[in-house]
């Protein structure tokens, strides 16, 4: 058993172990062909994950869910992890997609699309970033126009992984092109693929191929009222709730992608020699699997714990959980980067050509650094949280004020500020 397995309750354990086994039941064929573009969408991997009731875990049994948390959940996405990123994607969307309408839709749209999510009978995608741009959410331009009691829907969005599988889509547009708080002008909608709207396989990506990755296309597309998720303008909390399964995810799926490069790279260290020894017997490579192996430790361990948290307030963001968030992503994503170089420098030439995957995985894990929001952005709602918290503490909370033991503290003419 891992060492973090001790972190886990029995039914957390069960699920990763089942997990684990459902991974190593996934031909290397497939991943082959993702990665040469020849599968598009791997439908079959979905239905699969479906049949195993391994998709929407933290959703309640009575949808298909099992009733776990973020801690189970982390564990799991980190077994998928190893599959790669578009993989890993394709089963966090239900995730995803499943956090809206489980928290905000009602109990019809429950019905009719996160139970089928779960059971790997509906094929879902998230429709975020547009041409514009991705990091500038609220100035987003895809418009819903109310018109009697549904709605048009104009605009479009791109880099929308499974686009091309997608039955339906989750869809954050304008509905109040007036609105001073650009915050409460967005709405989101549940958009059935089959009223019209347009997927497009446009580009080619340097690695996280398969995935069904596309640009969407809303021509004066019909959107019953029924399938607004929430009130309407309250697209701005919706897309806050959302980071958290947005961001866990990447920052679980990376340290399995960088956990399954590092372990080729270690087993290839115990086997190729070089003058007279294996050449895991050089401080060369063996100092890079150790702080390897210790980053990997590091970002678990802040997973895990961040995980843990959201699961003690019930899965509901706030100001804490998001700074916590944020720094999983950036630092799990980061640090996969980082092994994954490592494992490739370890490995020498042979890692750079395909007849290993680390090549693959350095081209996949260069992505998660980007999406569900940059790093950079991830540094912003870091700092942000850290000072609202760091000034905003009721007087009770407040620690020792450290700035009066230095030996000069009493020379306040020297303090200043202005």
């Amino acid at each position: 058993m891992n060492m973090f397995d001790v972190l886990l309750n029995e039914k957390e354990t069960e699920l990763k172990y089942q997990t684990r086994e459902f991974v190593k039941s996934i031909p290397s064929s497939w991943l082959r062909k993702m990665d040469r573009e020849e599968i598009q969408y791997p439908t079959d991997y979905v239905k699969k994950l479906g049949k195993e009731e391994l998709l929407g875990v933290r959703f309640p049994s009575k949808y298909g869910g099992k009733n776990l948390g973020w801690v189970a959940e982390t564990a799991a996405i980190e077994e998928i992890g190893v599959l790669g990123p578009s993989l890993g994607c394709l089963y966090s969307l239900v995730s995803i997609v499943g956090e809206a309408i489980h928290h905000y839709g009602n109990e019809d749209q429950k019905k009719k699309y996160l139970e089928p999510i779960i059971k790997g009978k509906l094929f879902c995608a998230e429709a975020l970033t547009e041409p514009r741009g991705g990091s500038d959410f609220f100035g987003a331009t895809c418009i819903a126009e109310k018109q009697g009691d549904d709605f048009i829907l104009n605009g479009q969005k791109r880099f929308v992984v499974g686009s091309e599988g997608a039955d339906f889509f989750l869809v954050y547009a304008k509905t109040d092109l007036k609105a001073i708080d650009p915050k409460k002008s967005i709405s989101t909608f549940i958009v059935q693929r089959d009223k019209g709207v347009e997927v497009k396989h446009v580009y080619g990506l340097m690695g996280s191929r398969g995935g069904g990755t596309g640009r969407i296309n809303f021509n004066n597309v019909e959107v019953p009222g029924e399938n607004l998720v929430g009130e309407i303008n309250q697209g701005g909390e919706i897309f806050n709730q959302m980071m958290i399964p947005e961001r866990m995810t990447s920052a679980s799926g990376a340290i399995g992608s960088a956990r399954a490069g590092l372990e080729v790279a270690a087993k290839y260290s115990n086997r190729r020699k070089a003058f007279g020894q294996v050449i895991r017997k050089f401080q060369a490579v063996s100092f890079k699997l150790a702080d390897s192996v210790t980053l990997l430790d590091a970002a678990r361990s802040l997973i895990y714990s961040t995980a843990s948290t959201i699961d003690a307030n019930q899965g509901i963001t706030s100001g804490n959980i998001r700074r916590m968030v944020s720094e999983s992503k950036k630092f799990a994503t980061d640090a996969a980067w980082e092994v994954i170089n490592h494992a490739m420098q370890i490995m020498g030439g042979i890692g750079y050509t395909n007849v290993y995957p680390v090549e693959r995985l350095l081209r996949d894990i260069r992505l998660m650094s980007i999406w569900t929001g940059t790093n950079e952005i991830m540094n912003l709602l870091i700092q942000h949280e850290y000072y609202r918290e760091l000034l905003g503490q009721p007087e009770n909370l407040i620690p020792r004020n450290v700035e009066e033991d230095a030996v000069g503290a009493e020379y306040a003419e020297e303090k200043v500020f202005e």
